[in-house]
């Protein structure tokens, strides 16, 4: 049902005709006639928070309605749009829902923005490293059996955070993990940010509010159609404080959104609930006409979602249909090399390439001819591709010790090593690799050879791997002293 009252840009585009005076931010002063760039980039809608525009951190016009309409089209108790992404969600979640020094469950698969939380919030985690597909190589869903076994062994947990879907697209059973967790009193957090299109329609199934997940945070950018850094979190239940939430994301949230971004996520809401149905039928025929082709694939494999398809991933409780996974095992590509093909001689960009598979993402704003034209060009490439032998790329499949906490390790001096120098140390530094941002190790973790071996298969398969402290790869951080 289309609501009728004016949408915020319509009330931007209002008060711009008005040709109001602008003593006030910004210091472009909604004059796009000062540079070509303001032009483009529509500064003449860029405004503060003035009379008649809400106030994003105490709302109760304009964008507290806006918010409401959000809440009812994704069915929520109460839904704040983030213009800092689903970071300042995730952090604000974490610090809202726990307290200095308490123990948390978390996904080893998470994002950094979890890891920082954790770090700054002073947290004790409990990992639950999540088992591999074999066939595709990537992390499978998190086995609720595995929650719920490590909630008998730590009594004392405050919060339990999970991704899903992953950035590949593996969605957990959330409802199952959420009536463990509430049988207990005990909060979950989605970092849903892959999946904000999820609920929508049946083809798209999975989504962690509907499940009853307690914070769920989610990117509006990633699937839908709204701009770069518009995020939106969601809370359900009575485990967690709404004003706790607000507070903490008063914290981590600019006290200067933008309200270009908060249009867009207005428009975003407004357009789903008014067009909704129509788009997300002509989503579903673009990834089902893609399915059919890809399905002629002989050496290149993409992983579809079908009742077969799921018999032979055990592992996987449910995956989004939006991602779609190429793997390039028992060919002479690797995932880099397929992902420079693509963009070199197909003008393709894909989202991301790890050792064994190269990630496309699919969106509600996708043309018919975008699917088809990746079609044609994996076809084209699997004639010519070949057989070949490269090794499997290497997961992080254990956790590292660790020998002292996070917070720790960061206040103590730290050295340089080389890779070959480095085993049996202690990591004084996160290492992860961008995208999709989980870490493989972080301080005050030691350093093993299964991490090295990790290590060198990324650098094998051309994955270039990042670190708070700019050393790898060519040297590592590892502390001096405890």
């Amino acid at each position: 049902m289309h609501n009728s009252n004016p949408s915020l840009l319509d009330l931007l585009e209002k008060y711009i005709e008005r040709g109001a005076v602008p003593m006030h931010m910004s210091g472009h002063k909604r004059n796009p006639a000062l540079a070509n760039y303001l032009q483009k980039l529509g500064a003449r809608y860029d405004i503060t928070e003035i009379e008649g525009f809400d106030n994003l951190h105490d709302s109760c016009g304009i964008l507290a309605a806006s918010m409401k309409r959000a809440a009812n089209l994704w069915k929520s108790n109460k839904s704040f749009f983030l213009v800092n992404g689903s970071t300042c969600g995730i952090l604000a979640g974490i610090k809202a829902a726990t307290r200095w020094g308490e123990r948390v469950i978390v996904a080893r698969n998470c994002h950094k923005s979890v890891y920082n939380a954790i770090e700054i919030c002073g947290l004790n985690p409990v990992y639950i490293m999540p088992p591999v597909d074999g066939e595709f190589n990537i992390y499978a869903s998190i086995p609720p059996k595995s929650v719920e076994e490590e909630l008998e062994k730590n009594t004392d947990i405050r919060l339990i955070i999970i991704t899903s879907p992953t950035y590949e697209g593996v969605i957990s059973d959330i409802k199952a993990i959420c009536d463990i967790a509430h049988s207990r009193n005990i909060p979950v957090l989605v970092d849903e940010a892959h999946g904000a299109h999820l609920g929508f329609s049946d083809y798209f199934g999975g989504g962690a509010v509907k499940a009853g997940a307690d914070i769920v945070i989610q990117s509006l950018h990633k699937t839908l159609p709204s701009l770069t850094q518009t995020a939106i979190a969601h809370l359900n239940g009575s485990i967690i404080d709404e004003n706790a939430f607000s507070s903490a994301l008063s914290i981590f949230e600019t006290s200067s959104p933008s309200y270009l971004l908060l249009s867009s996520a207005d428009g975003c809401t407004g357009l789903i609930e008014s067009k909704g149905r129509e788009l997300f039928s002509q989503w579903e025929r673009n990834l089902e006409s893609f399915n059919q082709k890809a399905k002629e694939l002989s050496m290149l494999r993409v992983l579809l979602y079908g009742e077969d398809t799921m018999n032979n991933h055990p592992l996987i409780y449910n995956f989004d249909r939006s991602k779609v996974v190429i793997s390039t095992q028992g060919t002479s590509l690797t995932g880099s090399g397929l992902l420079k093909l693509l963009r070199d001689n197909y003008s393709i960009e894909l989202e991301m390439a790890s050792g064994d598979y190269a990630l496309a993402l699919t969106g509600l704003g996708d043309k018919s001819i975008n699917s088809e034209l990746l079609a044609n060009a994996l076809l084209d490439i699997d004639k010519h591709c070949g057989k070949g032998k490269h090794e499997k790329a290497a997961l992080m499949t254990e956790t590292p010790l660790s020998f002292c906490s996070v917070h720790k390790a960061l206040s103590c001096q730290f050295e340089i090593v080389g890779l070959s120098k480095s085993s049996g140390r202690i990591s004084a530094d996160y290492v992860w690799a961008y995208p999709p941002g989980v870490p493989l190790i972080i301080p005050g973790e030691v350093i093993d050879t299964h991490f090295l071996d990790v290590l060198n298969s990324y650098a094998k398969s051309g994955i270039e791997l990042k670190s708070s402290k700019k050393y790898v790869p060519n040297g590592l951080a590892v502390l001096c002293t405890v």
